[in-house]
């Protein structure tokens, strides 16, 4: 974590290893826009991917190198299918697409598979119980029906909660350092309290734009250091946040 000790300078936040990289990114995207891989409509994901990079670098967010490869990738791709095809009496030109399709296509099926290892039942993996306070189990995660939240989620989230207070776009986006380490202890102390917390829950008493962004960066950092665990409750769409 790299932080500016002087006063009302950009807070940066490095999130390797931890949240999703640029496929992860482009799955959410397929997701979000409910279309085919095979059929992916390159000139709108391109442009959202791009408005995805500009927000985390508004966020300070470190963006890794891999999601500058992917986005010059995407603009090639989408300025080749903005030309007319070359006549020819060879075999069919290959749809550009292809490009991101196949890694794309095999990136899910790894995922797939990885996330069925992880969901197998392993020895003596479940008998010790994490407590809560009062003795008192979660009611989320006994009742199941969770799944963990990445960092492109908590951005559509956050950007959902921001409209409310400010409709104009999060550009030059700068906190106070201090502010940010003072709210990240605020949470933590919350969190130890009542053990999980709605997302929106910690936003509802944030007076200023100011005041949201630093609690935003708060749980970012908090996740990044495993503080807090972050999930979705896959029917109602809500998401809470317990405590690590």
């Amino acid at each position: 974590m790299e932080e500016q000790t002087q006063d009302n300078t950009a807070y940066l936040v490095h999130l390797p290893e931890l949240f999703d990289g640029p496929m992860d990114l482009l799955v959410h995207l397929v997701k979000k826009n409910e279309v085919d891989i095979y059929d992916i409509p390159i000139a709108l994901i391109a442009k959202q991917y791009l408005e995805y990079i500009k927000l985390m670098k508004a966020f300070d967010i470190d963006v890794a190198g891999e999601f500058l490869v992917m986005a010059s990738t995407l603009t090639y791709i989408k300025s080749r299918m903005l030309l007319p095809p070359e006549p020819s009496e060879e075999e069919e030109e290959e749809d550009p697409r292809m490009e991101i399709v196949r890694p794309l296509a095999e990136y899910l099926q790894l995922k797939h598979a990885a996330e069925d290892l992880a969901n197998k039942d392993r020895l003596d993996w479940d008998v010790f119980v994490r407590g809560y306070p009062d003795g008192a189990e979660s009611s989320d995660e006994q009742a199941g029906g969770l799944v963990q939240v990445g960092l492109f989620e908590l951005i559509d989230a956050f950007q959902e909660i921001i409209k409310r207070v400010s409709p104009q776009d999060l550009l030059n986006i700068t906190v106070d350092t201090i502010s940010v380490k003072g709210r990240i202890s605020e949470i933590a102390d919350i969190l130890e309290r009542r053990g999980s917390v709605t997302f929106e829950e910690f936003f509802e008493k944030q007076a200023t734009k100011a005041d949201i962004i630093v609690t935003f960066l708060a749980i970012l950092e908090m996740a990044k250091s495993q503080i807090i665990r972050i999930m979705q409750h896959v029917e109602s769409r809500i998401i809470r946040i317990f405590n690590g």
